[in-house]
């Protein structure tokens, strides 16, 4: 028997991917989120090699260099930091810090979707990336009224995706990159 792959299993394939630990290269390119969660270490000062949370409020405390605000941040501005910091107290200090789990980049699917919920995400998923973590739409789902929830600076927008169109190679400008607190609303 020939098993011919179909785009929804390629798709799964993918978003398997997706939620392996991120490369350095995602790294560098990544900005710190509340809730993540990063190994810090010291070189030759093993009191200095902790895991450290990002709390809710983007920061995060870490011995000698006290309270470090993350929002925002790249993995090697945040190394940057502390080595600035520690230096008042280690000369030369060579400091490491690297995402052990990305548990602040959060997407939320609901409505009419098999699998409505919170996913954490790496920082590059689309739309359709994120429809089928939620295990595609329902038998009563509109997928041709899907919205996308964002809010920047206290203002919250809606931005239209039609599922249809984009299956059908139409459109795909509307498969935008979602951003961490963003909304998939199914209805």
């Amino acid at each position: 028997m020939h098993i011919r792959p179909t785009f929804f299993g390629m798709l799964i394939a993918v978003v398997a991917l997706l939620g392996a630990a991120p490369s350095r290269a995602q790294e560098a390119a990544y900005s710190v989120k509340p809730g993540d969660l990063l190994q810090v270490s010291v070189w030759k000062e093993p009191e200095l090699q902790q895991p450290v949370l990002v709390r809710p409020d983007g920061a995060f405390s870490f011995p000698l260099a006290g309270e470090v605000d993350a929002r925002g941040k790249s993995i090697a501005d945040l190394q940057k930091l502390l080595t600035e910091r520690l230096r008042k107290y280690i000369s030369d200090p060579v400091v490491t810090v690297s995402v052990q789990e990305v548990r602040g980049n959060k997407v939320y699917v609901i409505g009419q979707v098999n699998k409505p919920g919170e996913f954490i995400v790496n920082p590059s998923v689309d739309v359709m990336q994120a429809l089928s973590m939620a295990g595609g739409g329902t038998a009563f789902a509109s997928l041709g009224n899907i919205v996308v929830l964002r809010r920047k600076s206290g203002q919250q927008t809606a931005i239209p995706f039609k599922y249809t169109e984009v299956l059908k190679g139409r459109e795909l400008e509307q498969n935008i990159m979602l951003e961490a607190g963003d909304v998939v609303v199914v209805p």
